[in-house]
């Protein structure tokens, strides 16, 4: 999985990625705004703010070279200012801001808010959406007076006040369906199992996943290691539930496996392909060092070099490159593989300078705004071309940035793509807003096309080469992706 959000690509320069999302800012000023917007822009509570460095950006420590990150300011309520906050935030920077209708954030943040009120057993006969007149400081206003009526009968618990107001704020970012617009008021929850499984994405189930559900990965040092979980074990059941019933994997099942903490044992059946043996285990979910991503390269027979890049954090691309150079003191390459399963994206400054190494003075993608004015995205030209074949190979993990490079190396007839089709997690780059609680609000400023001009973002890259990894594959040993880019290579 990427850093933040889910891995976005955006993790470009903060200061230029600024003055884009300002000049959107003019842009959206000029455009959809009724007649009372501007009588009642004073009123607004301050404006969303960019902070000096992306709370969650890979620091010093993760081989970025630069300086650490700053401590998050320590979060506090979240308040309807706090939403009124958010919801002008995203007509001001959401590259779609400037003609969304405000009914798209205020229905679904109050079908969220009055779900909440009835799952706590709290629904109020006055909890009634207001009517809305496609103004959007009107519709703001008769939304506020309905939410704090609602709120000024709860109970004062304040955790419960809060979690109201969470919801509320994030159905109304669920609302743009994008999936490089959220909503981050805690980092997000790290499953202390120390599993990865197949058909899961950073925020849940791949809706386009198949059963079974099987480990891709075990941690060094963690609690399933201990377990003697391993890779290609099918999860059959977690606490006695079965993950999959009627086809369907069930979400409560997997938040077990998602979000596992210390001092809560979770209990695993599994199916171990190799074997056939079906056997139950409990696995202790404890802290274990989490390693930096680090790219690996090695020769393979046949003088083909093999290299495994987990994301594309910053400083991969020399990395990268320098390897394949140390290389080919020694060895006359034939051919690169580029592993990209489960890279989940990362700096986009690292992709433009790895695509440079296969191509120069060509558009990779595009970047385009709310009116389809599009901006051509180039490789870095700087960059020695490595003149060999290519084949990369993909699966549901290659995400964002991942899924950029794969689009590109297909559009552009780069190299060939072997193994499945990418996540398309890539509806484009986007920067984090600071709101009053301090809490982030991430709006992405422009939407992403492929160098063809075709959408990415939801659909994925295909395969030329359709090679998926499966439970038995991996339980044996086996690697249908790399042996098929062999094939080719050789």
């Amino acid at each position: 999985m990427t850093a933040m959000v889910g891995g976005m690509k955006n993790k470009l320069r903060i200061a230029a990625g600024v003055a884009v999302s300002a000049a959107l800012v003019g842009y959206a000023a000029t455009s959809v705004i009724s007649p009372a917007s501007s009588a009642a822009a004073s009123s607004r509570p301050p404006a969303c703010a960019a902070p000096a460095l992306p709370i969650g950006q890979p620091s010093a420590a993760s081989g970025s070279g630069g300086p650490a990150a700053p401590q998050p300011a320590p979060l506090k309520p979240t308040t309807i200012a706090t939403i009124e906050q958010a919801y002008y935030c995203m007509f001001d920077h959401y590259y779609r801001g400037s003609v969304l209708d405000d009914r798209t954030l205020l229905v679904p943040a109050f079908a969220a808010l009055t779900q909440e009120l009835q799952r706590r057993g709290l629904d109020q006969s006055q909890a009634t959406m207001p009517a809305l007149t496609v103004g959007r400081d009107a519709d703001w206003a008769a939304f506020s007076r309905a939410y704090q009526k609602i709120a000024a009968k709860l109970p004062e618990d304040p955790a419960l006040r809060q979690a109201v107001a969470e919801v509320t704020l994030s159905g109304m970012v669920a609302a743009l369906g994008d999936n490089h617009a959220r909503w981050t008021r805690l980092p997000q929850q790290r499953s202390l199992l120390g599993l990865q499984f197949s058909g899961f994405h950073a925020d849940g189930i791949d809706p386009a996943g198949t059963a079974p559900i099987f480990v891709t990965a075990v941690a060094p040092g963690s609690g399933a290691q201990s377990a003697g979980i391993k890779p290609g074990d099918v999860v059959v059941a977690v606490n006695g539930v079965p993950l999959i019933v009627n086809g369907i994997v069930s979400e409560g099942v997997t938040a077990w496996l998602r979000t596992a903490s210390a001092g809560q044992p979770v209990q695993l059946t599994l199916r171990r392909p190799v074997t056939g043996m079906t056997f139950t285990t409990t696995v202790n979910p404890v802290a274990f060092a989490q390693a930096s991503p680090t790219a690996e390269t090695k020769l393979l027979p046949g003088d083909l070099a093999e290299v495994t890049i987990p994301s594309f954090y910053p400083g991969v691309a020399d990395q990268v490159l320098n390897a394949i150079a140390e290389l080919r003191k020694n060895t006359t390459l034939r051919g690169i593989i580029l592993d990209l399963r489960g890279n989940g994206g990362g700096s986009g400054a690292e992709l433009v300078r790895l695509l440079g190494a296969f191509v120069h003075g060509k558009t990779t993608s595009y970047w385009c705004d709310v009116r389809d004015h599009c901006t051509a995205n180039h490789p870095d030209d700087t960059v020695p071309l490595l003149n060999l074949p290519l084949v990369a190979l993909t699966d549901r993990g290659c995400a964002s940035a991942c899924d950029s490079f794969a689009s590109a190396v297909k559009d552009l007839h780069l190299g060939t793509l072997v193994g499945t089709r990418t996540a398309g997690l890539v509806s484009g780059p986007a920067l984090p807003y600071l709101l009053d609680d301090n809490s982030e609000l991430m709006l992405p400023f422009f939407r992403e096309i492929g160098a063809n001009r075709e959408i990415v973002d939801t659909i994925g890259v295909a395969p030329d080469h359709v090679a998926p990894m499966t439970a038995a594959d991996l339980s044996a040993g086996r690697d249908p992706g790399l042996a098929k880019a062999l094939t080719l290579l050789r």
